[in-house]
């Protein structure tokens, strides 16, 4: 770290990076007079106890985690609040080939539907335990990560209890594709390049992403230290502008090529570029030598991808109570949906001509189609956003929503 960086912000190697390394490399930081000292961590223990130290100002997290960190869920909890969103999308559910082979089986076939290929899982799971094989081993990047909750919502979904019919172990994201070739592991939902990585190292398939179990979903966001960003509120507003230039940059697909380039160097992901070119483009690399187009893959811009939605920020809380993280109640209800500032948000952007949402909040899961939504500024555009269940989250009426969801997993 540099003594005269305005900002201090962590980040863990991944695709989703994007916007926060090209908004400081690309120069959109400096426009707006800030110096930013960009440290890349190992994993996501280590942004949250370098949070928690104040060695951060602030970092590029997973979308939960502020959430967790305020409900005091962390050894060590910082107080932390996510004014910007980071985009949508990125992850993916890699098998290990043995699994991609069990699922082929059992009617997978090559698709990538979230509902057809877990109902395969669920078969594979029940023959397995018949065999007196041991449970299939899921890794995840960190408890309190989208990855997590979107694997276990997808499991359950499916028939399958994430808790006793198989078993998820944490691993820091750039380690999955050596755990899966080493059998470690027999599957892992990680962010890209990971999953490309681990297919190219002829170690698994792809079986579905998280665009097929959740489109245009909450995967990472800017999580700033709350005390730093009460005493900095200017320096606060000229970064979430410069992260929303970037956002626009990095969508631009005239620009990916670079933007990969930027991302692969040794001082971010420190892989092939090309890589990260699947991501970027949505040609997913399911195995070798088949690709397959994945709408909405991942987005920087468009859909309000970087608006912090505190509807996001509620869905996340309703799996921490559905999977016995913390409890429900009408204060922790609030400090979910306080963690995330699309007032400062609005604060920040409403001189950029952004499309700024009327509401905080939304019907997760409702827009089957792309559908036009009140906002200022510009018109913006939402959707579609389904679960591949069907089911909507309406946060207005989140206690029903977890009583729902609490009496399946008793019942299951």
């Amino acid at each position: 770290m540099t003594e005269e960086a305005d900002i201090r912000v962590g980040f863990v190697p991944l695709l989703d990076s994007a916007i926060l390394v090209s908004a400081v490399v690309k120069g959109f930081t400096r426009e707006e007079g800030l110096v930013v000292a960009l440290r890349r961590e190992p994993s996501w223990a280590s942004i949250r106890d370098r949070l928690a130290v104040g060695a951060l100002d602030a970092a590029h997290i997973l979308a939960p985690m502020p959430i967790a960190a305020n409900l005091g869920l962390f050894p060590l909890s910082p107080s932390l609040i996510a004014p910007i969103a980071m985009g949508l999308g990125g992850n993916a559910v890699t098998v290990s080939n043995a699994v991609a082979g069990e699922l082929r089986d059992a009617g997978a076939g090559d698709t990538l539907d979230a509902g057809v290929v877990g109902r395969a899982l669920r078969d594979v799971v029940v023959a397995r335990r018949a065999r007196g094989l041991a449970p299939l081993k899921f890794g995840v990047v960190y408890s309190f990560s989208g990855h997590n909750f979107e694997l276990r919502f997808w499991l359950a979904a499916c028939g399958i209890d994430p808790d006793r019919d198989v078993q998820i172990v944490v691993l820091p994201p750039p380690q999955m594709p050596g755990a899966l070739a080493e059998g470690l592991i027999d599957g892992f939902c990680a962010g890209e390049p990971w999953n490309t990585a681990a297919v190219r190292a002829g170690a698994g398939a792809i079986a579905t992403v998280k665009a097929k179990i959740w489109r245009s979903s909450p995967e990472k966001v800017l999580g700033v230290s709350r005390p730093w960003a009460q005493e900095n509120a200017a320096a606060l507003d000229a970064f979430l502008r410069a992260l929303y230039r970037a956002a626009l940059w990095c969508a631009d697909r005239a620009n990916h090529e670079e933007l990969a380039r930027i991302l692969a160097s040794p001082r971010f992901i420190n892989v092939d570029p090309a890589l990260l070119m699947t991501g970027l483009t949505g040609a997913m690399e399911v195995a070798p030598g088949r690709t397959v187009q994945v709408d909405d893959f991942f987005l920087t811009a468009g859909k309000a991808a970087t608006f912090p939605w505190q509807s996001h920020a509620l869905w996340f809380y309703s799996q921490m109570v559905r999977w016995g993280f913390c409890s429900h109640s009408p204060h922790n209800t609030l400090i979910a949906r306080d963690s995330y500032r699309p007032d400062l948000y609005r604060r920040a952007l409403r001189g950029l001509g952004a499309p700024l949402p009327g509401a905080n909040l939304k019907v997760e899961g409702a827009l089957v189609a792309p559908t036009l939504v009140g906002a200022a500024n510009s018109s913006l555009v939402l959707g579609p956003d389904g679960f591949f269940d069907g089911h909507i989250f309406d946060p207005d009426q989140i206690d029903d929503y977890i009583r729902s969801q609490m009496d399946e997993r008793v019942s299951g």
